[in-house]
C-alpha cells in the first residue's frame, strides 16, 4: 500500500451529498484507524447538513456525527489520497493516475428511517474494516 508524506496510507470516501454513506465511512475508518490513517470524506453535489438518520444511526454505533459539515469534492482531496472509494457520484470523481479507486455499490440513505439506514451502517462498516486490514496489515 503506498502511503502519503506523512507516512500513513490516505482514503478518500466520496458520494453524492456527503450527508451520508461517505460520512459514515469515514467516520468508522478515522474511529478504527485510531489516528494511523488520513481520512477524507466528500461530495460531488453536498448537502447542507449531514443526514440525521445517519447521525442518529452513528450515533447507536458511539460514533458522533452531529457536529460534521458535507464538504465538497475537490481535485486536492483526490490528489492527497492513495485510494479512492466512490459510492454513488458517478463520473464526478476526478480520476487520477497512480490512485487506487474502488466503487461501493450501497443503498442510498437519503430519505430513510433510521430502521433503514442501520443496514446500511453496518455493511459500511463491515467494508471499512476490511479496507483497514488491507492498509495496515498486521505485522
Amino acid at each position: 500500500m503506498c502511503e502519503t508524506v506523512s507516512g500513513k496510507p490516505s482514503v478518500l470516501f466520496v458520494c453524492v451529498h456527503n450527508a451520508g454513506r461517505s460520512q459514515m465511512a469515514a467516520a468508522f475508518l478515522t474511529h478504527l484507524a485510531a489516528g494511523r490513517v488520513e481520512v477524507r470524506s466528500a461530495g460531488s453535489a453536498p448537502a447542507e447538513t449531514v443526514n440525521p438518520a445517519v447521525i442518529e444511526a452513528m450515533a447507536e454505533a458511539g460514533i458522533d456525527l452531529s457536529a460534521e459539515v458535507p464538504k465538497v469534492l475537490t481535485i486536492e482531496a483526490v490528489q492527497a489520497s492513495v485510494v479512492v472509494m466512490t459510492m454513488g457520484c458517478g463520473d464526478a470523481c476526478p480520476v487520477f493516475p497512480g490512485k487506487q479507486y474502488r466503487d461501493w455499490k450501497l443503498d442510498d440513505p437519503a430519505g430513510q428511517g433510521v430502521e433503514a439506514v442501520r443496514s446500511i451502517r453496518d455493511e459500511i462498516e463491515a467494508r471499512v474494516r476490511t479496507v483497514l486490514a488491507d492498509l495496515l496489515p498486521v505485522q
